[in-house]
């Protein structure tokens, strides 16, 4: 499966929001958007952020989306045209799509400190949905599924260590956590309000409907 493997603090630099891409070291002060607030390569320190056009604005907003829940172009377009055969705010349509993935909700319940771990856990088999295996990072969550940790992983160090972090995880409403049983829940879709993220998702739809 194509990944992108650039350093992660570069392409944060390079967007000028945090996405979340260094786990713990993303709330820190060393995260690399904090230390050097400027676009990376050997000017950059004197450049800055130059001005953009209307068209670079919207293509900013589908860059930072795309590398924040680490998809590719051919990827992240699919989920476009996904939302904008659904009913309702397009927008909304795409960042629900988005949250909802598996390695997503995963991330967000806690189990992993960023979505690339936690891709590599679901990647790895360790979680089942609704008592089956998935590997498969882009399943699409729903209401009412559940996930879990494997039993026969949970005695492994990973989990043993992570448990303690399971027990302070705080959940978005439309999520619910049992950690010690390692096992979470959607139990609503999530809300217009409830869908923050560090870009403009009606920009994207405005990049695509150009």
């Amino acid at each position: 499966m194509a990944r992108d493997l650039r350093p992660k603090g570069k392409i944060e630099r390079r967007e000028g929001v945090k996405l979340f891409l260094k786990g713990e070291k993303s709330f820190s002060a060393k995260n690399p958007v904090v230390k050097r607030p400027y676009p990376p390569g050997v000017h950059g320190s004197t450049k800055k952020f130059s001005r953009l056009s209307g068209y670079g604005i919207r293509l900013r907003e589908k860059q930072k989306a795309k590398r924040m829940y680490r998809l590719l172009e051919k990827q992240f377009h699919r989920y476009y045209l996904k939302a904008s055969r659904q009913t309702g705010d397009t927008s909304e349509n795409l960042l629900r799509l988005l949250e909802t993935r598996l390695d997503n909700v995963v991330y967000k319940c806690g189990f992993a400190d960023s979505r690339d771990q936690a891709r590599q856990l679901v990647n790895h088999g360790h979680f089942m949905v609704n008592g089956r295996k998935v590997d498969i990072p882009s399943f699409e969550v729903k209401v009412g599924d559940t996930f879990e940790v494997k039993v026969t992983y949970r005695q492994k160090k990973y989990w043993q260590d992570r448990a303690p972090k399971l027990a302070k995880a705080e959940m978005p409403g439309w999520l619910a956590l049992e950690a010690d049983k390692f096992k979470g829940q959607m139990v609503a879709v999530p809300t217009k309000e409830e869908l923050q993220a560090p870009f403009d998702p009606k920009l994207i739809i405005e990049f695509y409907s150009r």
